[in-house]
């Protein structure tokens, strides 16, 4: 473990933050592990677990840690970047999203604001790393699935399972690329250290692509349940987002959400591939990626 040097990890319990560590733990890596909820069940060999403040002063003095990986939102890195530059950090790797191109022109301020926000993060790493020589990676997955804990095919699932169908806008030929959270844990941590990836960015799209309408047809397949797809004009879709979104679960459910559904979001991931190593599975639901 001497052999390589201490990781940092900013998000630590997110979906990828939990694939990261173990990935980093595969290949005897130390982490340190920062969360404004550290784990308190995770008592795993080469991980230390330390809490995020809203405020972190800077550290008088502290072991180095020069390579960190931020798989929270990049736009609240902003504000531990002199924690972080106290620590020494030589090279950033920060997750970001295809978002920041879907959402940027929506007619939803909601998600104008998302793009906004991810766009606003990017440019600050960017400026900070920039100024002081360090170096940055920006990675940038499409839709982010896996081990029940993701917040895209979760909720279709949950949908599915409560209601037992689910509404598509038109035909639903959209076309998708879902990455699985250990494929891009697997690009992060490539991330660290490939020499070419320095002060570039990366999409990464998973390794099949496929319609809306399938994507959703699949839940059905892995929850052994007859597909139940039922098509519904604009109009009354409007309507029922309308009174789902009274439903604390489904406050998030916008009409540009299903408009997308018709709507091709597909990403080249051949630079990733080529630094990275990036080999993204096919999309292949399990139940392993089922929520409880």
């Amino acid at each position: 473990m001497d052999e390589w040097p201490t990781i940092g990890v900013l998000g630590a319990n997110s979906l990828v933050g939990e694939c990261v560590i173990q990935r980093l733990g595969k290949e005897g890596r130390h982490t340190v592990a920062f969360s404004r909820y550290p784990s308190t069940g995770n008592t795993k060999v080469g991980v230390t677990w330390r809490r995020l403040p809203a405020s972190l002063p800077t550290p008088p003095k502290v072991p180095p840690i020069k390579e960190w990986l931020c798989v929270a939102p990049i736009w609240v890195f902003p504000q531990y970047f002199s924690m972080i530059e106290a620590f020494g950090a030589r090279r950033v790797v920060a997750l970001s999203s295809t978002s920041l191109f879907v959402k940027k022109d929506s007619s939803d301020q909601s998600e104008q604001h998302i793009a906004y926000r991810l766009a606003e993060g990017e440019r600050a790493l960017r400026a900070w790393a920039e100024a002081r020589r360090v170096e940055w990676v920006i990675l940038r997955p499409t839709l982010i699935y896996g081990r029940g804990r993701d917040r895209n095919l979760t909720e279709i699932v949950r949908f599915v399972r409560r209601w037992g169908f689910f509404p598509l806008l038109g035909q639903a030929e959209g076309l998708r690329q879902p990455v699985h959270a250990e494929d891009v844990a697997m690009a992060c941590v490539s991330a660290l250290t490939v020499h070419a990836a320095a002060n570039q960015t990366y999409n990464l799209s998973g390794g099949g692509t496929l319609s809306y309408r399938e994507m959703v047809g699949r839940t059905f397949d892995v929850l052994g349940k007859v597909p139940r797809l039922v098509t519904i004009p604009r109009w009354l879709f409007k309507l029922a987002v309308t009174a789902l979104c009274l439903l604390p679960r489904y406050r998030y459910w916008t009409v540009e959400m299903a408009e997308r559904m018709n709507r091709d979001l597909v990403f080249d991931h051949a630079d990733a591939a080529r630094d990275l190593g990036f080999s993204p599975r096919s999309f292949v639901l399990l139940a392993e990626d089922l929520p409880a």
